[in-house]
């Protein structure tokens, strides 16, 4: 049996005359740069996002670069972020000069560890650190509440990197409830990216920034078009960071979608869970569960639905590259996110040597992903763990 690490030709099977048609709607309007698709398109997320503004970019990328360019981190700067996570996130960093600080991950959720940061937050007696980018990794929040407390007392902005987690949400506590957020909608900018793989994904490149801030919103817009405005007329120096319509128009095909793919991927998880538990692999420890980090605060309410969306679903395994290549041999996709923490990256040179983060290591040597996406059936899912035990075997 043949089972992809994704399969995008499924899902095309029951949207292609929806994307076809929007598709030709664009073309036939001649509207090819901005119009009605990324207009409309912004506010639909923006609604499903909690968030009050939405300003659609190129790409995952170049909606970090453009919040970090928004914002005027520049040369002599530092921004806080975490070691595992794609390169996009530490790159943007130092595309406009700045230098990433990195607070090492939690062991059980893979995103920022809060306290890593407040030590290096504390340690930051020049305060050179402007800004703060956390990761929602593999689809779950990174730990929101701590991070924005910690951001608010050293006054800096959170530019939320929620690539892989749109309609992710986090138990937000008040003082008499817990609310969810959704990711993006807790720092200052929340980035999305609709690559092709992700939960929700374009027919190429395509990103977001939403906001609760006009002003800031105001100049996102004003920078993904060249800093001009009006025409010709150039306040600031920006880039060509525009949405493109025909991605708008197939991402709003897909938009509606979403939650049910949400609850799919939810449902693989659980069947994973499920087999693995039964193989006597948990016990050994020879593989690790990804975690729900947080089910115990949301108990059995409806707050716990999208506490995790599964972009990736992620196992702790022992020998990992030897059963990598062992999946690989027996038609099973498989990755590696992330074989390199970004403090270990050869073009930062020597300019963070010296930066040990232990659990990232740790993370990037045993942690592998599995198929999860919403057409994965549970024959396939069956002989991937079948599969998986015999080579434990």
């Amino acid at each position: 049996m043949k089972v992809p690490l994704l399969d995008l030709q499924a899902q095309l099977e029951y949207l292609e005359d929806d994307l076809l048609a929007a598709v030709t709607r664009v073309v036939k309007s001649t509207r090819y740069i901005q119009g009605p698709e990324v207009e409309n398109f912004e506010k639909e997320i923006a609604q499903y996002c909690g968030a009050g503004y939405a300003v659609g970019v190129t790409s995952g990328t170049d909606a970090l670069l453009i919040s970090l360019m928004s914002l005027g981190i520049g040369p002599g700067d530092q921004v806080l972020t975490t070691p595992y996570s794609f390169f996009a996130t530490m790159g943007v960093i130092l595309r406009v000069g700045a230098t990433p600080v990195f607070a090492d991950i939690d062991p059980v959720s893979y995103n920022m560890s809060p306290t890593r940061m407040e030590e290096l937050l504390a340690a930051d007696t020049e305060r050179k650190i402007k800004a703060v980018i956390p990761v929602h990794l593999y689809g779950q929040c990174a730990e929101m509440s701590p991070i924005m407390e910690l951001a608010e007392r050293y006054g800096l902005p959170v530019i939320e990197d929620a690539a892989q987690a749109i309609g992710a949400e986090y138990p937000m506590a008040t003082e008499d409830t817990v609310w969810p957020k959704r990711a993006g909608s807790m720092g200052l900018a929340g980035c999305f990216s609709f690559f092709p793989s992700k939960n929700l994904g374009g027919i190429g490149d395509g990103g977001m920034v939403i906001t609760q801030d006009k002003d800031f919103a105001d100049r996102l817009v004003l920078m993904r078009n060249h800093g001009a405005h009006p025409k010709y007329y150039h306040q600031l120096v920006g880039g060509n960071f525009r949405l493109d319509p025909i991605q708008a128009a197939a991402l709003r095909v897909k938009l509606p979608y979403l939650e049910q793919w949400h609850a799919k991927r939810a449902e693989n998880a659980s069947h994973y869970n499920q087999l693995l538990a039964a193989t006597g692999l948990l016990d050994s420890g020879q593989v690790v569960l990804p975690k729900m980090v947080y089910s115990d605060i949301c108990g059995d309410n409806n707050l716990r639905a999208n506490i995790h969306i599964y972009n990736q679903y992620v196992l702790r395994v022992e020998r990992r590259d030897a059963l990598r290549d062992w999946l690989n041999k027996n038609d099973i996709g498989c990755e590696i996110y992330y074989p390199v923490p970004l403090h270990k990256q050869g073009c930062l040179g020597s300019r963070v040597s010296s930066i040990r983060c232990p659990e990232a290591e740790k993370a990037a040597d045993c942690t592998i992903a599995l198929p999860i996406y919403p057409e994965l059936t549970n024959e396939m899912q069956a002989y991937v763990i079948e599969k998986i035990v015999q080579f434990y075997d």
